[in-house]
């Protein structure tokens, strides 16, 4: 294969850049990227990574901890092709972490140019290294490895790391979700499947296919996808969000034995008592297994029932009687803050443009009023104890019947139902309401941090990108915890990077050579092109705008 090699050379991109000629920008915060490395290294956290890892080979040229280490470095800055792998290696902070006796960054005093020497881990190689590893190396040991022993490393023993790491707090709320994971329609996609999605991307039957207008079956689409389900630790103030379990597997398989699969190896990976709350969808219902963590392993499991089941038909009955009734108010969650404190003037700017919005709002709605049927009033619920009639469920279950009142006088009920008779109807709808952080997360993980963009058809490769992003997502989270920075966990990946306290350096790309700014270096550069080298920068930079991923 041809192995691409960047240059440092500001003074070529410098030239470039003011003909409006360049390749690629990227922000990095090489020295956020430093710390969070050294953190790795210090806590001995990569070291435990790899002593499990299930390498498919009894000899190692280049040792594991240098392959896990790039991993995170790729998923890191949001990378998943190995081909990406020089220019990330030099322009992130992991040459700075691993310490000059594995690599070395030295400056030119005069001309600023950047050069890295690689000393390389053994002596099969001819010429200088570029890069601590060959990408090569990286990609074909990660499409060697078997997924299910690699999902078994991650289920298993990177759960008990992220306990020794602080990761599970006291009160034990876990989450378990499905999710599809989308690809291009492509059939050498390993193992992936079409199916038809509705606009919400939820999939749709042929039954309920059959029951749709044409406008609505218009907006369905044929999608190739997979299917993952993740097993995720939560706290009530959104400052953690650690995957500890997940599983790969094709669309047509069913997501709940899965899923109780990881629970069970969960609890014998961290033992019992760490897991204290389980929250789930209806795609999860399995009266036996719920009532089998409960008499098991003291786990009380809220979720919500279906409405063909006829345990809400009964509670619909016992609801006539004189239940106490209340209306339901969602505990909101604290503002983000701030990173600094805004000037007076523009408090005052933002306090007059939300006024006038409002203002614009109430006309709107002035003029063309919403339909009634769609206004919702008032929630009202109601808490109904010892429910035995889901005879597959062992145990005796909380009810909590919900109404949602509408502007038209019409309502909608639905019923969650909890194993501890200890909770208030409120309290069993604010721990089920955690799962809108489910949606949030997820896009975070699927968008911010590409996990959906897969450059390779292999079935291991597919399976080692969700490993690995998933470790990365949930280490820099503790991270950021351990270090006073639990506020970030709510931000994405970007804002995150932005607002550490560690500064930032723009990348200008130009054929093969690359150079580092300041902020300021790079506005004044952009801000001093002329006419026609505006023009030409500005077109590239709508193109390369177009072609990344929302964020």
């Amino acid at each position: 294969m041809d192995l691409v090699v960047f240059e440092n050379n500001k003074l070529h991109v410098i030239n470039e850049f003011r003909e409006g000629r360049f390749d690629y920008i990227e922000l990095a915060s090489d020295v956020a990227e430093t710390k969070f490395f050294q953190y790795l290294f210090d806590r001995g956290i990569v070291d435990k990574l790899v002593r499990h890892y299930p390498s498919p080979r009894r000899r190692h040229h280049v040792p594991l901890w240098m392959y896990v280490s790039s991993q995170l470095s790729l998923r890191l800055h949001g990378s998943h092709s190995y081909h990406s792998y020089p220019f990330i290696i030099r322009s992130g902070g992991l040459i700075d972490a691993l310490g000059p006796e594995v690599a070395r960054r030295e400056v030119d005093p005069d001309t600023g140019d950047m050069s890295i020497s690689c000393a390389g881990f053994n002596g099969r190689n001819l010429r200088p290294r570029a890069t601590p590893c060959d990408q090569d190396y990286l990609r074909k040991l990660a499409k060697q490895t078997d997924t299910q022993r690699l999902e078994q490393w991650y289920n298993h023993h990177v759960a008990q790391l992220y306990g020794e790491l602080g990761a599970y707090d006291e009160e034990g709320i876990f989450i378990g979700d499905g999710s599809y994971l989308f690809v291009p329609d492509n059939k050498k996609y390993e193992g992936s499947m079409r199916l038809l999605f509705d606009e919400h991307n939820h999939p749709v039957s042929q039954e309920e296919e059959q029951k749709m207008t044409k406008a609505q079956r218009d907006r369905c689409r044929w999608r190739r996808c997979y299917r993952a389900v993740f097993l995720l630790h939560c706290d009530r103030s959104g400052e953690r969000f650690v995957v500890v379990g997940l599983k790969v597997m094709r669309a047509n398989q069913a997501e709940g034995p899965a899923l109780w699969e990881l629970v069970d190896t969960f609890v014998d990976a961290v033992g019992q008592g760490v897991m204290k709350i389980l929250i789930l969808d209806r795609g999860f219902i399995d009266g036996p297994q719920i009532g089998r963590v409960k008499t098991d392993y003291h786990v009380d499991t809220v979720i919500p029932i279906r409405k063909k089941m006829d345990i809400l038909e009964d509670v619909r009955g016992l609801v006539k009687l004189d239940l106490p009734w209340e209306e339901y108010r969602p505990t909101r969650r604290a503002p983000l803050k701030a990173p600094q404190a805004k000037h007076p003037t523009a408090v005052k700017r933002e306090k007059t443009r939300q006024k006038t919005l409002a203002q614009k709002r109430a006309e709107a709605q002035r003029r063309d009023p919403p339909d009634p049927s769609e206004v919702l009033e008032r929630t009202m619920i109601t808490k109904v104890d010892g429910l035995t009639s889901w005879s597959d469920c062992p145990v005796p279950l909380t009810g909590v019947y919900s109404k949602d009142c509408y502007a038209d006088g019409h309502e909608k009920d639905w019923l969650l139902v909890a194993t501890d008779s200890r909770w208030t109807a409120a309290q069993v709808r604010d721990l089920y309401g955690l799962r809108t952080d489910i949606e949030e997360r997820h896009r975070q993980v699927k968008c911010f941090w590409d996990l959906t963009r897969f450059p390779s058809t292999a079935w291991s490769l597919i399976v080692s990108q969700t490993v690995f992003v998933s470790l990365t997502y949930s280490l820099l989270q503790l991270h950021l915890l351990a270090h006073g920075h639990q506020e970030l966990n709510r931000r994405t990946r970007q804002t995150t990077r932005r607002l550490l306290p560690d500064g930032d350096r723009v990348i200008v790309y130009r054929q093969q050579y690359f150079a580092f700014f300041t902020l300021l270096e790079h506005t004044e550069l952009t801000l001093s092109l002329e006419e026609k080298a505006r023009r030409k920068a500005l077109a590239k930079t709508r193109r390369l705008q177009h072609e990344a991923p929302l964020s």
